[in-house]
């Protein structure tokens, strides 16, 4: 199973920086993608599945953030893709737009690269940021992705995804009861009692 845990974060100057990159190049990622496959689509009439790795050749700027963050980027957008064909009332994927209060990228846990220790929380290309973590984690969760955000009022937040698993002990029924329907009290139990239904509406 998996549970987020909601943390604010308080970068420094230079962290701001970054995650203003990276939230920069994520959007344009998605857009510069969506871009891509409509006009490929229109011209040829076949859908294209670009990738962001494609695009750093030419622009060298995107290797500067964090590479699993424009890789969400690219899985968000082909989840709109199949949300809109599963269900046309979804709507067709939008470009995002540069608005304050809508900064938000993903990253992926691999290998060690993202921590939560000692009151900072370690994320690829960032560094260490400090973090108020008000509760704690119990033990046996495995961090797996970090949803990072930034507020229209300028706070950054770390929403933190564990996953864990959850022990079901089994249970033996020790009683049993059997239900027969009746029109007159809804219903009626194997030991005699009914529902005692109030009628409202008579």
């Amino acid at each position: 199973m998996n549970r987020a845990y909601k943390f604010l974060i308080i970068p420094d100057k230079e962290q701001c920086t970054m995650f203003a990159k990276t939230f920069g190049c994520t959007r344009f990622i998605y857009n510069k993608m969506l871009e891509d496959k409509i006009n490929y689509y229109e011209a040829t009439g076949k859908t294209l599945k670009p990738t962001p790795a494609q695009y750093k050749e030419e622009l060298e700027w995107l290797k500067e953030v964090d590479s699993l963050a424009l890789a969400n980027a690219q899985l968000h957008l082909e989840t709109a893709y199949k949300n809109y064909f599963c269900d046309n009332k979804v709507g067709f994927p939008k470009f995002k737009k540069k608005r304050k209060g809508r900064n938000s990228y993903t990253t992926n846990c691999v290998n060690g690269n993202i921590t939560l220790t000692h009151g900072y929380l370690k994320l690829p290309k960032i560094g260490k940021v400090k973090v108020n973590q008000h509760r704690p984690i119990l033990k046996g969760y495995n961090l797996k992705a970090v949803t990072e955000k930034q507020t229209a009022s300028g706070e950054y937040y770390a929403s933190i995804l564990y996953e864990y698993e959850m022990d079901i002990i089994p249970q033996e029924p020790k009683e049993s009861i059997g239900l027969d329907f009746s029109m007159k009290e809804l219903y009626v139990s194997s030991d005699g009692i009914s529902a005692a239904y109030p009628r409202y509406y008579r």
